[in-house]
């Protein structure tokens, strides 16, 4: 700590990136300031609400920094620093280096090829991408070869005659002198402005180059560029055509997240059209938030980026300072020798487009956590195993029951269980508990306690196997409780934990300290989306609740009108409005004829009891 103390003495009031190690020396956190000294101080000067830091400041054995020219060259040097070091406690966009490209190689005669990451010592040439989607940039790699007869082999396959390629028509034989140098560089051009967006100009510049050589009777070159043409008129149409405008370029990104998974999408429109969606998953989140995790996005995907792909305007959730955003916007703009601008203005237009892409970042979500739970269930037995030694549990944890309370101030407090079976949900053994000892009240730990003693003790407990672990959503005290309870009635011993969702931290019977599973384990993983699961369940049952206590009190003011007669109208129509639309003759078909007057004359009277 008195490393840390002299470095907070010396440290400027300039730009530039720091660095956080622990005392094994290993950087665990990288950031970057507008004003050093200002930035890593507070770290050390106020109590911080934020869990990460919490966990992280006390850590820090050692703190260097770097100094730069201005806040701009300060945001490079830590994206940079990041992917180096990749430190826990920074947000880290998982598999970057996986993202595949395209290449315009560095040749005579230049080739199309793809790359695993943008390393430009290896392959020299023009990168486009990345790509998110490598099925996707496959198919556009054939159409881009059916398009535009570039080289496709490195070297020539015979010495006087071209191949194969060249016959049917994916080559130009540039290797034999078939196509002249101008030529080919015209081919470049039109496959250039394919790859960055620029559709339209494309079509334009093909049929020039169909007149062209149409008017010096070139039929056979004037015929291929005539394909062309049509090939990517085809391709137009099915883009979307975001804005009649043509000259708009525009990134739009959205933010969507449950538990510690994160994901991103960002929608491409280039000259008014919607030309591709790319998505992005996150990694090391259970200690962020949405605010890190667009920064992050933001400085790793456009360094990513070649500066010619850079839009003039990228749209994106209100997360970010006034500041960051200029700062982004000074960064970009000097890189793509144009003013590029954020924006978060909600005209009608933006607002459809955010909502198109939370659209898509939800649907890439369900995706990514579909895999995630696939892998948790094909690797249960490690991750089951992991669990048990890491919480030192009698039996395997096969199955797993996991609890939660939902209430709104204490009233139609309910209880959710959800059950885990080898990793993965079993439907049918969830169950639903409405609590009857805390109605007037609102009392979590009186209500998890009535919960566990119907669930081990009642019928449940002769007609449902035992879990092999409990797990109960909240803190020791929540834990506690439920001890008390099992001991009061005499219910067997079961491994017990506890779950607290704000710093993720598993507490054991007995035991004052917590147990802390690695950021980015399966095991926690495993933890939050059973949680998830039981919070989900609690809430979607109380919703349940309220709706049809908002229901039948407005049913209940129809005399006339039988408890029996109510179900079977909600039963048919769902919802009162439904109700109040049908006629008397279609009432009558459910209920007597006096009951449908009834409630027929009522709706009628009385229109402002008629709700959405």
């Amino acid at each position: 700590m008195n490393d840390v103390k002299q470095t907070l003495s010396i440290i400027p009031e300039l730009s530039g990136s720091y660095q956080f190690y622990d005392e094994t020396g290993e950087v665990i956190y990288v950031g970057k300031a507008k004003n050093l000294k200002r930035r890593v101080h507070s770290y050390f000067n106020k109590n911080h609400d934020s869990p990460k830091l919490r966990i992280m400041v006390p850590q820090i054995a050692q703190i260097k920094f770097i100094i730069t020219d201005s806040e701009v060259e300060a945001l490079i040097l830590e994206s940079h620093l990041i992917k180096k070091y990749k430190p826990k406690y920074n947000v880290l966009l998982k598999d970057d280096k996986k993202f595949p490209y395209f290449v315009i190689t560095d040749e005579e005669y230049p080739r199309i090829v793809v790359a695993r990451k943008a390393n430009r010592n290896k392959i020299k040439g023009k990168y486009f991408g990345p790509y998110t989607d490598s099925r996707a940039m496959y198919s556009t790699l054939d159409l881009l070869k059916k398009l535009f007869p570039l080289k496709q082999c490195k070297t020539p396959k015979f010495r006087d005659r071209p191949c194969l390629y060249y016959q049917i028509g994916r080559c130009s034989a540039p290797c034999q002198r078939m196509i002249t140098p101008d030529e080919y560089k015209e081919i470049l051009k039109n496959v250039e402005l394919f790859l960055t967006g620029k559709q339209q100009e494309l079509v334009e510049q093909l049929k020039l180059e169909m007149e062209k050589y149409a008017e010096r009777q070139e039929y056979e070159k004037a015929a291929r560029y005539r394909d062309s043409y049509f090939d990517v008129q085809k391709t137009m149409e099915k883009q979307k055509v975001v804005f009649e405008n043509t000259s708009i370029n525009q990134d739009i990104a959205a933010v969507y997240f449950e538990g510690n998974l994160y994901v991103v999408s960002l929608l491409q429109i280039r000259q008014g059209r919607l030309t591709d969606k790319k998505d992005f998953e996150f990694k090391n989140l259970n200690l962020t938030s949405e605010h890190e995790v667009l920064n992050t996005f933001l400085k790793e995907y456009y360094t990513m980026c070649s500066d010619f792909e850079i839009p003039t305007t990228v749209l994106i959730p209100d997360y970010l300072e006034k500041e960051e955003m200029q700062l982004y916007s000074d960064w970009l703009s000097s890189r793509a020798g144009k003013k590029v601008k954020f924006v978060t203005n909600k005209s009608k237009r933006n607002i459809e487009l955010e909502s198109l892409a939370e659209k898509n970042a939800k649907f890439y979500f369900e995706k990514v956590k579909l895999q995630t739970l696939t892998e948790i269930q094909r690797d249960y037995n490690e991750v089951g195993s992991y669990i048990q030694e890491k919480l030192g549990l009698k039996n395997f944890p096969y199955i797993v029951e996991c609890f939660d309370i939902s209430h709104i101030q204490g009233t139609n407090t309910v209880a959710s269980m959800v059950r885990f079976e080898n990793g993965m949900p079993k439907k049918s053994g969830y169950r639903k508990f409405k609590i009857k000892s805390t109605e007037s009240k609102p009392d979590d730990f009186k209500s998890m306690q009535e919960v566990v003693k119907r669930r081990y003790k009642g019928k449940l407990s002769e007609t449902m196997t035992k879990p092999d672990l409990i797990i109960i959503d909240g803190g020791k005290g929540q834990l506690s409780s439920v001890m008390e309870t099992f001991k009061e009635e005499g219910i067997e011993q079961h491994d017990i934990v506890s779950l607290a969702k704000r710093l993720e931290e598993v507490f054991l019977p007995g035991h004052s300290d917590p147990v802390i599973f690695p950021v980015n384990s399966p095991a926690l993983y495993f933890f939050q989306r059973i949680r998830d699961e039981a919070h989900r369940f609690a809430i979607t049952y109380h919703r349940q609740l309220r709706q049809k206590s908002a229901t039948k009190s407005v049913l209940d003011e129809i005399k006339g009108l039988s408890d029996e007669g109510k179900d079977l109208l909600l039963k048919k129509y769902k919802n009162i409005r439904k109700i109040s639309q049908a006629t008397k003759e279609e009432l009558a078909e459910t209920i007597s004829k006096r009951a449908a007057k009834a409630v027929f004359d009522f709706f009628n009277n009385n229109p402002e009891k008629v709700k959405n």
